[in-house]
């Protein structure tokens, strides 16, 4: 299994599309026996699930995500856990273990209240609806 986590400093980076980087996870059974991280090259929204795809990735675990991130994501056939903030290796550990703590109704809605050009990292998106 292939699991990617939107990443930043060695945590959740809390806006799928505007990730810069994710932290990419393989498993085998209940052990996390390869990691590295890659650079979306200026990806974003939708373009990140065709990344995802192309990496075969399986599981995607991230902050906030839009609907249609979340759409472009079910059509590649990857499964989402959003709403996940804090350290990228533990939430994994977390994950393998079989008790991530996650939002099954993840949802990004800061896009309605504020305007073009915002970007989640100015003030922490926590705050702003994403979860």
């Amino acid at each position: 299994m292939k699991i990617a986590v939107t990443y930043e400093n060695g945590q959740i980076f809390q806006h799928f599309g505007h990730t810069e980087q994710f932290k990419l996870y393989t498993v085998e059974g209940d052990q996390i026996t390869d990691s590295e991280v890659i650079s979306t090259n200026g990806s974003g929204h939708g373009a990140l699930a065709g990344l995802l795809f192309e990496q075969k990735i399986d599981v995607l675990i991230c902050g906030g995500i839009g609907g249609g991130a979340q759409n472009a994501l079910a059509q590649a056939g990857i499964r989402l856990f959003g709403g996940v903030s804090g350290d990228a290796d533990k939430a994994v550990e977390s994950f393998v273990a079989g008790n991530l703590s996650y939002d099954p109704d993840v949802h990004c809605d800061h896009h309605d209240h504020h305007g073009e050009g915002h970007t989640c990292g100015e003030h922490g998106c926590g705050e702003h609806g994403c979860h």
